[in-house]
């Protein structure tokens, strides 16, 4: 069976490579011409170094040559870009297979998450072979076999335990759950959330703070999740706080270790550009707090980590406005 995948960055390439491992036929498409040659010439994958491809993996920069033959399609690309990619797939004809999303965004004016991103892009007919791949997980750990475990949500039953069943391993345990929204709209929020902690672990703020910050940080995701119709509960699991509490703890995350860099005295196109890899907390930070100010919905985290990035809010201010704010009762 050909699995393919659009996109070729480390997650992406993670997935493949677990795939491989397992006897798949693999084929990854990218923009990248270099990294595509790279690979296919066996070279490391320049962001996962000691990690060169799988014998069953192969590399691409034609859409078409990826697609053809795909039992199940494999999204790993950025939100930003992510309606684009999809467009151009529908220009070559409609996915018949399966088609897994493991990006976590929100889009930017329209605030839809990625699957009805899927759906409005191919018509909700399409929502059916639509799973979503999140919870707490590294690249670098699950190349490693290091013990991970994430969670599949599908539309459809059968689809969601046959995407658990494939991507399983001794070391990678995927666990289904049937609430989409709620899976999309926890991995994408906690990625703000791991803005503002960075930026509190590079002021030296404490560990008491970033406690705080995760706590009331899934306050915040969870009251617009399930605004949109999540269940609550799906926010206290893997796609939740599981995925909250790794990306909000360690610099291997793209997402804090930019909050780190801004508080270091970058500035957010610096610090990007020194990660090198996309932040997706701050292109969806935007999107969120779009839907706050829609939904009426106070997020003063997401709104500050905004403020930051956009406005030029000095960070010393940020603490102060957060820390200022009027004591209410603790709803959970």
């Amino acid at each position: 069976m050909r699995v393919s995948f659009l996109g070729a960055g480390t997650w992406g390439f993670c997935l493949a490579s677990l795939l491989a491992s397992k006897g798949f036929d693999t084929i990854s498409w990218t923009r990248d011409v270099s990294l595509a040659e790279k690979l296919n010439n066996g070279e490391e994958h320049p962001y996962l170094p000691g990690h060169s491809p799988h014998r069953n993996m192969s590399f691409t920069t034609n859409l078409e040559n990826a697609l053809t033959d795909a039992a199940i399609l494999v999204e790993s690309i950025s939100s930003a870009g992510f309606r684009n990619v999809f467009e151009q797939v529908r220009t070559i004809g409609m996915p018949s297979c399966a088609i897994v999303i493991t990006s976590k965004g929100i889009e930017q004016n329209t605030g839809l998450i990625l699957p009805d991103v899927l759906s409005e892009v191919f018509g909700l007919e399409i929502q059916d072979q639509i799973s979503c791949l999140s919870g707490p997980s590294y690249a670098v750990e699950v190349m490693k076999d290091l013990p991970t475990s994430v969670v599949v949500a599908a539309y459809d039953s059968n689809l969601m335990v046959q995407i658990a069943d494939l991507f399983t391993t001794p070391s990678f345990r995927v666990y289904p759950n049937a609430d989409v929204k709620g899976v999309a709209y926890g991995g994408a929020l906690k990625n703000i959330i791991a803005i503002a902690c960075g930026i509190s672990d590079g002021l030296g703020l404490g560990f008491s703070a970033r406690a705080a910050i995760m706590t009331r940080g899934l306050h915040e995701i969870r009251k617009l999740a399930v605004a949109k119709g999540c269940k609550a509960e799906t926010l206290n699991g893997l796609s939740g706080m599981g995925d909250l509490c790794v990306t909000c703890s360690s610099l291997i995350s793209r997402n804090c270790r930019f909050g780190f860099l801004l508080a270091q005295g970058m500035r957010p196109k610096e610090a990007q550009k020194d990660i090198g890899n996309v932040v997706e907390g701050a292109y969806t930070c935007v999107s969120a707090l779009q839907l706050s100010k829609q939904l009426d919905i106070p997020m003063p985290i997401t709104e500050t980590v905004y403020n930051i990035i956009y406005k030029g809010m000095p960070l010393g201010d940020a603490v102060q406005a957060l820390m200022g704010r009027p004591i209410k009762g603790e709803h959970l």
